[in-house]
């Protein structure tokens, strides 16, 4: 069983990756507290694997560019973040951010993840309401001899 603070933080850390670079931008503008880099923001490439039906076996769907950094605050935290594309601004901010909730995560939560998290939810109706637009009902009529 998981502990309560890896779970929530993986959670974090995954609304981090997941949030729009500019909302990040605006929710955490700076001034950035001291750190020092143990891993600066680096591209690659990472293998995205699906599943058919969602409980078949593993296939590779392609990959995927992803950036990542490890950096820690001047409090001895460590801070990191992989994200989706080539935002080394998006990950910076997320690694930081992640090292802020390691001394301050009540704090972090009211701020950051708090609005990010109603964001994400606005998005996500959103783009569900837009898919239920396009839904087509099948139906069958009844036939005579099925009376």
């Amino acid at each position: 069983m998981l502990d309560l603070n890896v779970t929530l933080r993986r959670d974090a850390m995954g609304l981090l990756a997941r949030a729009k670079p500019q909302d990040l931008a605006t929710l955490f503008p700076g001034p950035e507290p001291v750190f020092t880099w143990a891993r600066s923001p680096e591209t690659g490439l990472v293998m995205v694997q699906g599943r058919m039906g969602g409980e078949g076996g593993p296939f590779n769907l392609g990959e995927m560019t992803v950036t990542r950094c490890v950096l820690q605050l001047a409090s001895g935290a460590v801070g990191q973040a992989t994200v989706q594309g080539r935002d080394k601004d998006h990950a910076r901010r997320a690694a930081l951010i992640d090292g802020l909730w390691q001394i301050d995560p009540a704090g972090i939560e009211a701020t950051i993840l708090t609005p990010l998290r109603a964001a994400e939810t606005t998005r996500r109706a959103t783009r569900a309401a837009k898919a239920a637009a396009t839904r087509v009902e099948f139906f069958t009529l009844v036939r005579g001899e099925d009376k």
